[in-house]
This record gives structure tokens, C-alpha cells and sequence, in this order.
């Protein structure tokens, strides 16, 4: 049998490869909530899909939403770190605590997501996004004990740290869910 006189039609190729993309960057689009680079790993995705299926073919994600998505990833982790850090810092709380809450948000995230895994989707993202934020809490209230700092002062760097996390995830997650939008829209419009 000769397999070159095949005719596999792009169509056949290309759309179930989009469905995939769009599927792996929802995954990793969630990764966000575990403190890990889920917006990158979407970007990267999609750059590698702009590779493999240029946007001049016909079909595919053309580079400028690639780059589009690259500021919006910037965009996310700029506001992730801001926001967790400053929330900290707000209290005044020292450089060790709000290293050590950026530590505690991501060790609190995966404890989170593995005790709200009974809960499927919801649950586990609910739980690593308050698992994240009392880790945060933690964090920053054990830099602060470190230091010798008041209980006053502990809770009130911890209190900041949390509502920090909080927001800062949820900015990143949205920025990721815009990264994901418009990937998903040039890829099949």
C-alpha cells in the first residue's frame, strides 16, 4: 500500500489540535492557583501552536496574540506579587516575612488542593486559594515572630499577607482567563 497517495485533510488535523490546546491551557490556566506559572505554560502552548500551525495557512494563532498573551502574562504576575506582597508590607511587616509568606502561599496551596480534592473542581479550587492565603498568613506571621514582633504586629502582617494572596491570585487568574479567551477565539475563528 502506498501511503503517499493519502489525503489526510488539514481539517482532520487541526481542529481536534485546537480542542487540545484549549483543554491543556484551561489545565494549565488553573496551575495558577498553585502558585506555579500557569499563564506561561499558556503562552508557551500557544507559541508552539503558532509554530506548528502558522496563522497565514488559514488556520492557527497568529504571533500577536502570542504577544498579546505574553503582556498579559507579565500583566498577571506583576499584580500576583504586588498585591501578595504588598498586602504584607502594608502592615509593615519585614522582607523575612514577606519571603517567608510567598513561601507559605505555595506550600499552603498544595495542602489546600489535596484536602478539597473530595470536592471535585470547586472544592480543590476553592481550598487552594485559601489553603495559598493561610499559608501566606502563616508565612508572614512566622517572619515576624522571628523577628520579635508583638502578637499584634504578627496577626496584622499575617491578616495582610492573606487578603493579599487572595487578590493577588485572583488578578493573575484573571489575566490568565483573558490569555486563554483569545487564544481559544484565533484559534477557532
Amino acid at each position: 500500500m502506498d501511503v503517499s497517495s493519502w489525503h489526510l485533510d488539514p481539517a482532520w488535523v487541526y481542529y481536534p489540535s485546537a480542542l487540545l490546546l484549549i483543554v491543556l491551557c484551561v489545565v494549565a490556566w488553573l496551575t495558577s492557583l498553585l502558585t506555579l506559572p500557569g499563564n506561561w505554560i499558556v503562552v508557551a502552548l500557544a507559541a508552539g501552536f503558532a509554530w506548528l500551525f502558522p496563522h497565514e495557512a488559514g488556520r492557527g494563532i497568529s504571533w500577536v496574540v502570542v504577544g498579546i498573551g505574553l503582556a498579559l502574562a507579565v500583566v498577571g504576575e506583576v499584580i500576583e506579587f504586588a498585591a501578595s506582597a504588598a498586602g504584607a508590607a502594608k502592615q509593615g511587616a519585614s522582607r523575612r516575612a514577606v519571603l517567608l509568606s510567598l513561601v507559605g502561599a505555595m506550600l499552603g496551596s498544595v495542602v489546600g488542593l489535596m484536602i478539597g480534592t473530595p470536592v471535585p473542581v470547586v472544592g480543590s479550587f476553592v481550598m487552594a486559594l485559601v489553603g495559598g492565603a493561610a499559608g501566606a498568613f502563616a508565612g508572614a506571621y512566622l517572619g515576624e515572630m522571628w523577628k520579635g514582633r508583638s502578637e499584634d504586629e504578627r496577626i496584622a502582617a499575617g491578616q495582610g499577607a492573606f487578603t493579599g494572596k487572595i487578590w493577588g491570585t485572583l488578578g493573575k487568574l484573571a489575566c490568565g482567563a483573558v490569555i486563554v479567551a483569545i487564544v481559544a477565539v484565533d484559534a477557532f475563528v
